[in-house]
């Protein structure tokens, strides 16, 4: 789930954590299948494997699964044809959120979406409707451990990125699309292996959210991400750290 509080990411988890690690499991692997089916099964030559794999790795997913789902991909005998597919909508308070999906039954996730949005005081939109809001950038993500901030900002912008937001998580790289591989394959051989490297939407504004919205919205996003289909989630709210404190409590 991306969002912003503070203009920061915010990561919001709860439940059993083995249901959550398995759950994370399968949307990885759906990923990897993907990513290999629609190119080269080759990470090096095939920017958006190579991504996948590192997700996995960074979610000490076993390399023999890896490889499995790569070679069932490569070899056509994964039996699933998933499709990817975006929805749009506003949670309460009137946050903007995007769900991106990958799906073997459009039907279903599109049912599975609507009516998490329905039970938690939000509502659908068409496609278009919140995307604007938003910018489709290329986003590359880098522990504390990496270096200053100062640094960060210096290598980045001296390879091709645009905008670099640093915090007590980590370092947000962001980029246009179209310079995604390069920018990462010059951050690599500069600072090493990212944690993510991916597409990403990011909020042109963020929204200001009151606890009582708050605790409704992120229940809503803890149901999309719950879902199956459910690869991302992002969404334009500003939630204070002293609600999202007592919240996650």
């Amino acid at each position: 789930m991306a969002g912003h509080s503070q203009f920061k990411n915010i990561m919001y988890r709860k439940g059993a954590q083995d249901q959550k690690r398995a759950r994370l499991f399968a949307k990885l692997i759906r990923e990897v299948t993907v990513s290999a089916k629609q190119g080269l099964p080759d990470p090096t030559l095939n920017p958006r494997l190579r991504s996948a794999i590192q997700a996995a790795r960074q979610a000490n997913m076993p390399k023999d699964n890896i490889d499995r789902a790569i070679k069932r991909a490569a070899g056509g005998d994964d039996d699933a044809n998933y499709e990817e597919v975006r929805y749009e909508g506003f949670g309460p308070g009137g946050v903007a959120i995007i769900v991106e999906a990958l799906t073997d039954n459009r039907n279903r996730t599109a049912s599975d979406v609507r009516t998490a949005f329905g039970k938690h005081a939000g509502n659908m939109a068409e496609n278009g409707a919140v995307s604007f809001m938003f910018d489709r950038v290329g986003m590359i993500r880098y522990p504390v451990a990496a270096g200053t901030a100062d640094a960060i900002f210096e290598a980045a912008l001296d390879v091709g990125a645009d905008d670099v937001v640093s915090d007590d998580t980590g370092h947000d790289i962001y980029c246009a699309t179209d310079n995604l591989g390069m920018v990462r394959e010059e951050l690599t051989k500069r600072l090493g292996e990212p944690d993510a490297a991916r597409f990403d939407w990011r909020p042109q504004n963020t929204i200001p959210v009151d606890e009582k919205d708050a605790e409704t919205l992120l229940k809503l996003l803890d149901v999309l991400e719950d879902s199956d289909d459910v690869q991302r989630v992002a969404a334009n709210f500003d939630i204070p750290e002293e609600v999202m404190a007592r919240l996650s409590s």
